[in-house]
């Protein structure tokens, strides 16, 4: 604190003479600068001050002198309120600087306050006081009472504090106006510092409406959240379920409310939903985020019309049988040997042909078009066409069906001759099952004597012809000793994590079934590529060059398989690239104008959209079976299962697909055996956690072959 001695403005030379006989009026003013100190105060304020004795020195008065100063007035601390940081602030003026102000909050903490942004100068109440009380104050006015004794136009709220209170507002009345109407958005509109204008009613009144709607907002979030983390499920969600599971809108009450019971719960949004029976099991929340993506009006097919197929197809006069696994009823393929009167063999690749029935701009072929391929998931599928259109061509036994055949004419050297493409109906005689010919037709069956089975004769002169064409494409099989999984759900039998029963079955991948199969469609994708490119007929190609695989309008080689073209054309019921080359084939074969051509954007788009659906439904697949490995796991209660490391922190589990990483894993070499504990499985992030025990002893040869597996591998 600094004392001043106030009514000097210099003092003269004998003032020293006059000290004993002069009384002197001394205030302490809290600065640290005495030049500072010497501003001026606020005229105005002082004026208000109330009159007081005047001061009296004992002799006349020094030059700059004021002797009707009141006493009290070189005693007062001018305070100010102000807006600072769209707040409402007070403090003590330290200094005035004209356009700015020095200010000390009542915190101690020191401002520098632009003139402009001052709102009130007031003496009393001190700083600290005046914002609590006129805060208490405020909330005691009614608002709406307000609104009706303000003008229309716009004032300050001095005025209207003025007229509300009746006489000159105190400071206190002033601010505590200020703040009232600050804190009444919706019924006053600012319009500068501190000044006003009420809001029209018609405005008022839509305000007030969307504010009521707010809060009703609020009170419905409160219970929602409410419910939900009692495990109930809002009557509100029913409809919005998959929206909110899989891509919520924020601006949404009911995703706000989802929102606040996760942060109360601390679970997840579906382990919450589920919790509250929104979810019959995570396999669901799993299928539903795929459909919502891409089935997003669900997987029915809407009503069309049943396909009609010309009569007057020749019947080939072959036997033909077809080889799949046990859960196939998309049937595309079959094969028929026929021996000829001078040696050598007709083979035949008899080819489901839907698109005698299906046009490219009917109903189904649109059907065909959206879908573009079938879905395939463990103990699901989500076929491409309808399964009455399905039935119609599938080449089941029993039955003519009509079909695209390729002939081969061996010679019995197993060289091919020449090769013939035949519209025609096929006599279908069996559908062979993989389950049952792969115990009496492998490998140790092939190099001993096969045993006698319905078709082991054209098995085995097929298998024969199979290792022929490999060797002739210069692409030796390198996937003979990898494994393949097969998937089977029981949907009748449940589990904790709901409905379903898993069995994983190993199949030897690249055996001698295999080959003949993959072979035999080689030579039937890459004849028709070659046909359609000679005759100047556009197709949709499978490419492959260093090492990428596209899809191509281009008939370009595919180095992988080893052929100067391949295009898509034996799976005409589960792919919509192999239904597009089957009516160019037709239209081909019937000497009519291609369907598509070459830069028809109708043809660039359904390749484009095809590569990234077909790419997605992959994706999905091998997510589905990563889930249901872990179902497996939990369903067997193994939790210290062998795995085979792969690199640094990677491992694969043996005896099944499922690759893990293990953080704890030591630095092991790739091919090593370790032991591991499963810590946590995780359905819904479809995540296993576990940690490394111990390093195993490798195992033979044969059986570390025997456990191969290469993941993502899949035949073209």
């Amino acid at each position: 604190m600094i004392l001043y001695l106030h009514g000097f403005r210099s003092a003269p030379a004998s003032h020293k003479a006059r000290d004993a006989a002069t009384s002197y009026s001394i205030t302490a003013w809290p600065s640290p600068n005495t030049r500072t100190q010497r501003k001026r105060c606020c005229p105005a304020a002082i004026t208000a001050l109330p009159a007081g004795p005047t001061i009296s020195t004992g002799s006349s008065p020094s030059p700059g002198y004021n002797p009707r100063l009141p006493a009290h007035a070189l005693r007062f601390t001018m305070n100010v309120l102000f807006e600072e940081d769209g707040a409402f602030k007070a403090g003590v003026v330290l200094a005035d600087n004209n356009t700015s102000l020095q200010v000390e909050l009542p915190s101690g903490k020191r401002s520098k306050v632009k003139s402009a942004n001052v709102l009130l100068h007031f003496v009393e109440p001190a700083a600290g006081e005046l914002l609590q009380r006129a805060e208490a104050a405020a909330e005691q006015i009614d608002i709406d009472f307000l609104w009706e004794v303000s003008p229309d136009g716009e004032f300050g709220f001095e005025e209207l504090a003025r007229d509300y209170a009746g006489h000159a507002p105190s400071s206190l009345e002033a601010a505590t106006t200020l703040l009232r109407l600050h804190s009444a958005p919706i019924w006053f509109h600012r319009k500068g510092k501190g000044r006003f204008r009420k809001a029209p009613p018609e405005i008022l009144q839509a305000a007030l409406a969307g504010l009521a709607k707010k809060q009703a907002q609020g009170l419905a979030v409160e219970r929602m959240a409410a419910e939900l983390q009692a495990g109930s499920l809002p009557c509100e969600f029913a409809a919005i379920l998959p929206q909110l599971l899989y891509k919520p809108d924020r601006n949404r009450i009911e995703t706000k409310a989802l929102e606040a019971a996760c942060a109360e719960t601390g679970l997840t949004v579906p382990r919450l939903l589920a919790r509250c029976g929104a979810l019959t099991g995570s396999h669901d929340y799993h299928l539903g985020r795929f459909l919502f993506e891409y089935f997003p009006r669900g997987t029915d097919f809407p009503a069309c019309s049943a396909p009609t197929v010309a009569s007057d197809l020749p019947l080939a006069t072959v036997a033909a049988f077809s080889i799949d696994d046990a859960h196939t009823t998309e049937i595309d393929d079959a094969f028929s040997v026929t021996p000829q009167a001078a040696g050598g063999w007709r083979i035949g690749i008899h080819i489901a042909a839907p698109g005698l029935g299906i046009a490219t701009d009917s109903e189904l072929g649109s059907i065909a078009r959206n879908r573009l391929s079938t879905v395939y998931m463990p103990g699901r599928k989500i076929t491409m066409l309808p399964d009455a259109i399905v039935e119609r061509f599938t080449l089941a036994a029993g039955r003519n069906c009509p079909a695209l055949s390729l002939y081969l004419d061996l010679n019995s050297d197993f060289t091919i001759a020449g090769h013939e493409t035949r519209l025609e109906c096929v006599p279908v005689v069996a559908n062979l099952r993989h389950h049952d010919l792969e115990p009496l037709f492998n490998e140790e069956t092939l190099a001993a004597t096969l045993p006698a089975f319905p078709f082991s004769s054209e098995l085995k002169l097929l298998w024969e012809l199979a290792t022929v064409l490999e060797a002739g494409r210069g692409k030796a099989s390198d996937s003979q000793m990898n494994k393949d999984y097969n998937f089977v759900v029981d949907w009748a039998k449940h589990s904790d994590e709901g409905p379903g029963h898993i069995a994983i079955d190993e199949r030897r991948r690249g055996s001698p079934l295999d080959k003949l199969v993959a072979e035999l469609m080689i030579v039937a994708n890459a004849t028709w590529g070659g046909q359609l490119r000679d005759a100047g007929y556009a197709a949709l190609y499978r490419a492959q060059s260093a090492g990428k695989v596209r899809m191509t309008t281009v008939a370009a080689p595919h180095e992988g398989l080893g052929v100067d073209c391949y295009a898509w054309s034996s799976s005409p019921l589960r792919r919509y690239v192999d239904l597009v080359n089957q009516w160019q084939l037709l239209a081909l074969l019937r000497g009519d104008a291609p369907p598509f051509t070459a830069r028809s954007e109708d043809l660039l788009a359904a390749m484009r959209d095809f590569e990234l659906t077909y790419a997605a439904y992959a994706e999905f697949q091998r997510g589905m079976e990563r889930y249901w490995c872990l179902r497996w796991l939990r369903q067997t209660g193994l939790d210290r299962p062998t795995a085979t490391v792969l690199r640094e922190s990677l491992v694969r589990l043996e005896g099944l697909p499922l690759v893990v990483r293990v953080p704890s894993l030591a630095a092991l070499a790739r091919g090593d055996r370790v032991l591991l504990e499963i810590e946590s499985v995780d359905f819904f992030d479809t995540e296993l956690r576990a940690r490394y025990v111990e390093q195993l002893p490798a195992l033979s040869a044969d059986a570390s072959a025997a456990n191969n597996f290469e993941e993502g591998a899949a035949a073209e």
